[in-house]
């Protein structure tokens, strides 16, 4: 009768060490998922800065081109007054 306590000891026990190296494989998949999760993670923070910084070149780009056409606008406006002024003044 202790030959078979024993041997469902050693029974629950290789159960149990099959048990815990799921447990420990499913921990490395864990693990290496959330590695990739945090590398993924890491490449978008780098992929938004690297946009920020574009749009801020835009934008600042965009605001220069708003000033140089206010300025040209405004420099037609003075070419179109002065050539009305010519006209009316030859008529």
């Amino acid at each position: 009768m202790e030959q078979s306590a024993i041997d469902t000891a050693v029974k629950r026990l290789a159960l149990a060490l099959d048990a815990l190296d799921a447990a420990v494989e499913r921990r490395r998949d864990a693990d290496r998922g959330a590695e990739a999760l945090a590398a993924q993670v890491q490449a978008l923070g780098l992929d938004r800065s690297k946009l920020a910084a574009a749009l801020d070149g835009e934008t600042a780009r965009s605001r220069k081109l708003e000033s140089t056409n206010r300025e040209i606008a405004e420099r037609l406006d003075t070419a179109i007054a002065s050539i009305q002024s010519v006209l009316d003044a030859h008529e």
